[in-house]
């Protein structure tokens, strides 16, 4: 078994050097990192780590341009640096993107690249990857690139609400009215969620798990970071070693929801730390070529995957990055009991007939899909060595 490792790849556009490495290992610091922004010198000389995102595809977006503009979609190559002053952690995350793209407030069709941080809850036990699952939640930090928005203050202020095009002000008044709103504006839209599971999405409101996030747009790369608390409400990162997990979105190709890349988990680790996580393990055995046979008897009537077209693509999620972002002890648990985490699956009216799963009395989801818990070690393994190759191209 080895240690997950977060690749290292050439990046000569950004004059980024490699770095390989087993984990992502954090970088002490003195400084206080709740004041630290995008430009500070802390992060001058700090280890540099690559990894990829891919594109999510286990459910078709019900958007024909969305699925047009991302039909072609590539892994992107994403750079990151971690920092803990003892107790804050932070991150600094660089991506190419061909656009700043800004999500306005009077547009419906107009959508704002970003980015997203995860965090597990619970370490003992690995989450779903894109939005936590049941008895296993996630936070979710979210940081969306957004013009000037009037949000309720809760004062009762009614009037800075209006659309200027619907205000009853001309001239100079409308002049005055929405200079009134871009300094009560908020232009830095980031949001902090809990999640157990699809539809479970919740934002915290009560400050508990704050964060401090920025994105800065510059030569077509993006650059962000996040700085939050280890120890909170609800997380405590200082056991040594924790999972983190990343998505971005493409404003240009309508990306929002499940339109995104996203890593699978990665592993952060304080220097010196003794700590484990078992369940980031990869599988290193496995014959991919019998696993691929395996899965054409047992699995192509439902799944699509790559060329693998022979189920119609509402009957069950799409496999064809499940590699890309999924760790191999999630898609051993997804092969041996299916149910342990639901994909919400199409519009039932649509397709009645393909319900994704089943809902008793209690709102327990049971998936359609029967447990594989027959199969044998080595194909169970050939399998998931054939998941893991089953991922996009990387863009250059």
């Amino acid at each position: 078994m080895k240690k997950i490792a977060i690749i290292a790849l050439a990046w000569s556009v950004l004059g980024l050097s490699s770095v390989m490495a087993e984990s992502m290992v954090v970088s002490k610091v003195s400084d206080d990192l709740s004041k630290v922004n995008l430009n500070s010198k802390v992060w001058q000389g700090v280890k540099e780590y690559y990894f990829i995102a891919y594109p999510q595809t286990a459910i078709e977006v019900i958007d024909a341009d969305v699925m047009k503009l991302n039909a072609e979609n590539k892994a992107k190559k994403i750079m990151v640096k971690a920092l803990s002053d003892g107790k804050n952690i932070a991150f600094l995350l660089k991506w190419k993107d061909a656009s700043n793209s800004v999500q306005k407030g009077y547009s419906s069709t107009a959508f704002g690249d970003g980015f997203a941080v995860q965090l597990p809850v619970n370490l003992d036990s690995l989450p779903y990857i894109g939005m936590g699952s049941a008895g296993r939640p996630v936070i979710v930090h979210l940081q969306k690139a957004t013009g000037i928005t009037y949000e309720p203050n809760g004062n009762g202020d009614v009037y800075h609400q209006v659309n200027s095009g619907n205000q009853n002000a001309y001239g100079k008044d409308l002049k005055a009215y929405t200079e009134d709103v871009a300094k009560l504006g908020n232009g830095n839209y980031q949001r902090s969620f809990i999640s157990e599971g699809f539809r479970s999405l919740t934002q915290i409101r009560d400050g508990s798990e704050d964060a401090k996030m920025q994105m800065h747009y510059a030569k077509g790369v993006w650059t962000g970071i996040i700085v939050r608390k280890l120890k909170s409400a609800n997380l405590d990162l200082t056991k040594g070693v924790f999972p983190v997990a990343f998505a971005f979105w493409d404003g240009d190709k309508k990306n929002r929801d499940g339109a995104k890349v996203l890593s699978q988990w990665l592993e952060v680790r304080e220097k010196g730390s003794a700590a484990k996580l078992a369940y980031l393990d990869e599988m290193t055995q496995g014959d991919a070529k019998h696993g691929e046979q395996v899965m054409l008897e047992n699995c192509a009537s439902c799944h699509q995957y790559k060329e693998v077209k022979n189920a119609p693509s509402f009957m069950a999620p799409n496999l064809s990055n499940i590699g890309g972002y999924s760790n191999a002890s999630y898609l051993v648990e997804s092969i041996i009991n299916p149910s342990a985490v639901v994909v919400p699956g199409y519009n039932t009216q649509a397709h009645p007939s393909y319900p994704w799963y089943t809902i008793d009395d209690k709102g327990v989801r049971t998936s359609m899909m029967p447990p594989f818990d027959g199969l044998d070690q080595k194909s169970l393994e050939d399998v998931v060595a054939f998941l893991k190759t089953l991922k996009a191209e990387v863009s250059q």
